[in-house]
Formats: structure tokens, sequence, C-alpha cells
């Protein structure tokens, strides 16, 4: 028997087509989760069905997906027709023009799960044209009303990462001179950056200027959007300066904004600089660097876990696009507002001290310059803490770091660290002078008679992530917090022992979380664990003391990305704190 999925709209079992799982599937719940359609007003099982010509009465062509203005789905309230295909197929446009030629609706939709576009149908004169738009309307809109968005009614995206698959393969096929990855995602950065700002500074009760209408041409758009990129260079010009630019063509400019404008980038449950760096960012790229960007719910758990305050220095050593130190600044920024209400400050008081926190607290370094880039605008965008941010080598001595850095990051210096450092066996540490530094640079030998591990001479190599955990820990206060990501090996293979042994003489472990295979899937499918824990203070001997186990089971998305319903990891922290009170 084939195998059978539930589908999303109807509740019924059906064929798992590639069709269904990549397209029909995956649309269907955009259009509930992002566009707010009720499932009642769509139709996907059984198939609504439209006319092949004026004179078909049995109506021959069924459609993928119907969006109706009522739930009794009639033929005079379809809306948009949707059509569908399997990710490898280009066809379908010419047939969902034919669909939507003798039917009601207005607005067409040709998607495969990788690349999709908007139509509408335009008639004048008795003749059927169709012309492409940069979006449809959300649920309660008029066609007219695409791109007309007061700043209040953007809502965070739900399918985000879904959103920026699209937008990276249509600019991949159709923007001239930039098809590397590495290229777009700049451009894109770029223009993410444009759609903070502009939700960040514009009023409530304003139309937003990151906007595409549906008569609006592409020059205009792009120019307002290319203005609107001034403004951040301009008031951000110690991240961005004169050679950033907009080099996208008008066309996609379009595309982008129309991808993007419905959105709050800025208030979405998910990372938007960590997804689209997923998505753009090939595996070849940053598999070879070992950077595997960390999905949200696990930045949060972690930081939730170590819980970051006002008064405490935060580091990230290895900060990539800054995800780590985003959520523990949002963190941070939810107490002061809270002691703010409780003292009745006026709320310029408040965001006062929320970027007073931000420069004076939040550190992040990493080695590559675009990263750290990307790292310190979006910093800037959501609130200040961009100076803190450095282009460094973390495992190298201190003393070869530039003069600011080390005015700024110092070993001993901080009360939080939180991070992903960057790990696998094809990006070894190698050299005496950066691996000398290290206990854990050195050959250890297990003594089975004195039950005792020896430090030998200088490897040849080593794991980045392996002295990363001795350098984090070099940059903690005593009593200072560290909560990273770690492969399995490190807590459990039988030679790695001399680091666990290292880890528990300076530090007392506060929790340990195993996360699924999938956790980093579809990027990587090293199996990894969370481990916190809290550096010993001087003379302190911790004894025994109980230790917060977790095993998380789901991660909330599968092996190639998609989302799921499931997710244990977004309790933990919760979890954590509950047992932290049952057993102090």
């Amino acid at each position: 028997m084939a195998q059978q999925i539930e589908d999303f709209i109807s509740g019924q079992m059906i064929k798992a087509t590639p069709e269904e799982i990549e397209a029909v599937q995956v649309f269907s719940k955009i259009l509930v989760e992002d566009y707010g359609y009720p499932k009642e007003n769509i139709k996907t099982r059984p198939q609504h069905r439209v006319k092949a010509r004026p004179s078909d009465t049995t109506k021959e062509y069924p459609i993928d997906i119907g969006v109706f203005s009522g739930s009794s789905k009639k033929d005079d309230e379809l809306l948009i027709i949707v059509e569908c295909k399997k990710s490898n197929r280009k066809d379908g446009l010419t047939q969902l023009q034919d669909y939507l030629r003798f039917a009601r609706a207005e607005i067409g939709v040709w998607f495969n799960g990788k690349e999709k576009q908007f139509l509408r149908k335009v008639e004048s004169k008795g003749r059927v044209e169709f012309v492409e738009i940069p979006n449809i309307p959300k649920y309660g809109q008029r066609v007219q009303d695409v791109g007309q968005f007061l700043r209040r009614d953007l809502k965070p995206a739900v399918n985000l990462k879904s959103i920026f698959r699209t937008m990276r393969n249509y600019l991949a096929g159709n923007v001239v001179g930039a098809t590397r990855d590495e290229v777009l995602a700049q451009q894109l950065m770029n223009l993410i950056f444009c759609k903070i700002y502009d939700e960040k500074f514009t009023q409530p009760d304003h139309i937003v200027s990151f906007r595409a209408g549906i008569d609006e041409s592409s020059k205009d758009v792009a120019k307002r959007i290319r203005d609107l990129f001034k403004r951040v260079c301009e008031n951000y010009n110690d991240v961005l300066d004169a050679t950033d630019s907009i080099d996208l063509d008008d066309h996609s400019i379009v595309y982008v904004v129309g991808e993007l404008q419905q959105f709050s980038l800025s208030e979405s449950t998910r990372d938007a600089i960590g997804d689209a760096f997923e998505v753009f960012i090939d595996h070849a790229l940053k598999g070879g660097q070992g950077q595997f960007f960390t999905p949200r719910n696990v930045v949060r758990m972690v930081v939730e876990i170590v819980d970051p305050s006002a008064t405490d220095r935060v580091l990230d050593p290895a900060c990539g696009s800054g995800g780590f130190l985003v959520e523990s600044l949002r963190h941070v920024w939810q107490g002061v507002e809270k002691r703010g209400a409780a003292l009745n400050w006026p709320i310029s008081e408040i965001e006062i001290e929320k970027q007073k926190v931000a420069i004076k607290n939040f550190r992040g370094i990493d080695k590559d310059y675009f990263l750290g880039k990307v790292a310190k605008a979006y910093m800037a965008l959501l609130g200040d803490g961009r100076g803190g941010i450095f282009c460094e080598n973390s495992l190298d001595e201190p003393k070869n770091w530039q003069s600011k850095t080390q005015g700024e990051v110092a070993l001993g210096m901080f009360d939080v660290i939180v991070t992903n450092p960057p790990f696998g066996a094809k990006i070894p540490v190698k050299g005496d002078a950066l691996l000398g530094q290290y206990k854990f640079g050195q050959k250890w030998t297990y003594q089975k008679k004195e039950d005792a591990w020896i430090m030998g001479k200088i490897k040849d190599q080593e794991a980045p992530q392996v002295l990363f955990i001795e350098r984090c820990l070099q940059f903690l206060k005593p009593g200072g917090k560290l909560g990273l990501v770690l492969p399995d090996g490190i807590l459990g293979n039988d030679k790695m022992g001399y680091i666990r042994k290292a880890i528990m003489e300076q530090a007392k472990i506060l929790a340990i979380v195993d996360v699924p295979i999938e956790t980093f899937m579809p990027h990587t499918s090293t199996k990894t664990s969370v481990l916190v824990v809290q550096k010993l203070r001087e003379s302190e001997v911790p004894g025994d003391y109980p230790v917060f186990v977790a095993l998380a089971e789901t991660c909330g998305h599968n092996r190639r990305g998609d989302l799921t319903p499931d997710d244990d990891i977004a309790g933990i922290g919760a979890m954590y704190h509950k047992w932290r009170a049952d057993n102090d």
C-alpha cells in the first residue's frame, strides 16, 4: 500500500506524493499560518474543479488548492487558485493561467516548494491578461491592499525558513552577476537590515516604507528601498559604510520586498538572520568552517537556563551572526522592563537603561569578518551593543588581538558565556603557538594503575570545540556561568575522560540536555548536547550535588529542516528553573 499522509486542510489521508509533501501541504500551512486564511475557506481534498472552456459544464480542471471568501466554497466565492508541482518541475504556469481564465478567481499562485510566482488576472476590452504581482492579499484584505501595511499590522512569520528558501532559489535563478550564495546572502542581509530598521522607526499607525504595492512600478519600489538603505547606512555608519549597497536589479528587489513586507522580522519567534544564513550560506561553505547556526529554540533554552541579568557581562566567543547575543540581550531587556515598570520609570528611561546595558555588558568575537559585520548590524538595529563585536580568533593568544579588542575582552572578565563553538575534525587547530596555550592541546594518557590522566607533549592538532571549552572557562569569572553546545563524543568518549575530569575540577555542572540528532539537520547529523556549568569560586569544594539532566526527543523540525509541531526543547528552560527551585 502506498504511503499516506494527513492533508493539512481536510484532515483526510491522502497519497504521499512528492507534489503533496513538497508543495501542496507546505503552501496550505503558509496560507493558514502566515496569511491568516481559515481552513474552512480553503479546499484541497476533494479538489475543487473549474471550467476548461466557457461551455464546459463538467468542470474538467481539478485545482490543487482553492481559497474562497466564505466557508461554503461556492464557485463565485473563489479568490485564489494555487497550482502546485514537485520540486524538480518548472511547468504549470500556463496551466494556472488556463484555470484562472474561466474562473471567478482574480489571483493565482504557482509553487513547487522551492520557487513561487504570484499572478493577477486583468480583464480589459474582452481580453484576459496576466501580470506578476509582489504577493497575494492576507485574509480580509483586497488585492489593492497588498503592500499597504501599517506598522501595527505586521505579524511575526511562522514559516520564515520556507520563505527564505523560495527567495534563495528565485534569486539564484534570476539575478545576473551574483550567483554565489554568499554574495546573495550579503544582498539579502542589506534588505533585512532595511526591513528591521523600517519596523523600528515607523510609527504604529503609519504605512511602512518597506513595501511593494500592486500598481507600483519596480523602479519606484527599488528607489524607495535604496533610499531606505541610505538612511540605515547614515544611522549606523560605524557598522555599514559607503561600500555597502543594494546591487540587486529592481525586479529582484521587488520580489524580496513582496515576500517579506507583511511580516515583522524583529518580532518573529525564529531568528530571521540565522534562518537567512542557514538557507543562503550553503552546506559546503558553512560545513567547511564548522559554522552550523544554532536553532532559536536551542539558543533560547541555553539563555533561559543560564539566566543572565542586567549586571552580568555576557560573551559569545564564536558569535557568528549574533544569535546567542541577540537572545541574551532580549532576555536581559525583559528584566530591565520589569524592573522599570515596578519602579514606575517612564518608557524613555527604560529605553536608555536597555541601551546602556547593551553597550556596557555585551561582547562577541568571530574570526569571520562578514559574520561579525552582520552581528554588529543586527545588534545595532535591535538596540545597540554593536561596539562590542570584534573580528578575532578567540583561540589565539589575547596579546595577538587588536588593542581595541584587548581593552574590551580579557580572560577572567565575564559573568556569562553562551556559545556554540565551531566543531569538526575537518577544521583542526594546528601549531605549537596556539595549542601550547591549552592543557587540552596536549596529549593525555590514562594510567589505569594510578587511576589518573597524565599530560604529555603538544598534539599535532586538535578539534576547535575541545579548545573552546578551556578558553571559555578561562574567560569566566569565578562563579560565572557557561552554556555551550558540544558534540556528544566529548561527554561520552572514554578517550576524552581527561576533558570531563578537568571540567569537574574547575566547575560545577548545572545541567546537561541531550538534544535530538535532527537538531542541526539538514546541515550536519552530528549528535549534540548542551552543557551548562558554573565556574568554581576560589577555594570552593562542591562535594556531591544534584545535576539537572533532560532528554529532548523532538526539536521542532524534521531532518529536512521543515517545522513540526512537536518541540521538547522549548519547555526545558522552565523545567530547569522549577527543578532548581525544588532542589535548592
